[in-house]
């Protein structure tokens, strides 16, 4: 049986926060061998220090940016941009976040979302005894799908695949691709009961133990699909641009009609 919960007793999280000392205090003995910790980006980077003064988003987004996959207008004479980020993640924004962040500032993603986690899940092992897994979670929207969901952008000690290839389905077919990203699943369940405006931004997940493992295993980062394996590496419209230069470009005057 799966069972998820939020932690309460989190209290506002300033930079320098030992987030260890912080979840162990709010756990109160309730975790156990095997449970997952999923920890909202948001408070990791508060306590990393990853606030930035910036009276202008969009100079803190650019900054973030690798690649621009694909931006549009709108409605309010803004510019919503999707962007890979210099983790490698392809998102609104690029995980530029000005929400619960006092006026003025913006909280950028932690550094090293797979260190984070590696980090806390150790110092929860080591105060409390418990092999637990930890998953750092942030908001991302979805290609072809409206909304959002959260998804696993940081794991330590967590299987984030579970590999199904080479086993057979219910009706005894070969799986030869089925591969579920279990640490996007269970980040997207503890957003259940975390909620948004709450203040409860620590969730525990219990009854999946067999993720939980090692903390030298593969990180989020490990998620990230190879720019080569990316067949949607531009939005429509910029493809579409892209392929009407390269086009123009190899008309010369001899070979126009």
């Amino acid at each position: 049986m799966l069972q998820v919960w939020a932690l309460d007793g989190i209290p506002e999280i300033t930079p320098g926060d030992d987030l260890v000392t912080v979840i162990a205090d709010a756990a109160a003995g309730r975790l156990a061998d095997g449970d997952i910790v999923v920890v909202t980006s948001k408070i990791v980077s508060k306590a990393e220090g990853r606030i930035l003064a910036a009276d202008d988003r969009e100079d803190a987004i650019t900054a973030e940016t690798v690649r621009v996959v694909a931006s549009r207008p709108t409605p309010n004479g803004g510019t919503t941009r999707i962007v890979q980020n210099r983790l490698g993640m392809v998102s609104a924004a690029a995980g530029v976040d000005a929400s619960n962040t006092p006026e003025g500032t913006v909280l950028l993603l932690p550094e090293d979302p797979d260190a984070s986690a590696r980090l806390i899940a150790a110092g929860l092992r080591e105060r409390l005894g418990v092999e637990v897994g930890v998953l750092v979670s942030d908001t991302l929207g979805r290609a072809w799908r409206d909304g959002q969901t959260d998804h696993a952008i940081g794991a330590g000690g967590v299987h984030v695949f579970e590999d199904l290839r080479g086993g057979t389905d219910a009706e005894g077919r070969p799986l030869v691709v089925t591969m579920p990203c279990v640490a996007d699943e269970l980040a997207a369940a503890t957003d259940l009961v975390k909620g948004k405006a709450t203040r409860r931004p620590v969730a525990v997940v219990r009854g999946r133990a067999d993720l939980v493992g090692s903390l030298d295993l593969p990180g989020a980062r490990s998620i990230v699909r190879p720019l080569e394996r990316d067949m949607f590496r531009l939005g429509a419209d910029e493809a579409y641009a892209e392929g009407f230069a390269a086009g123009a470009a190899s008309v010369t005057p001899s070979s126009a009609p």
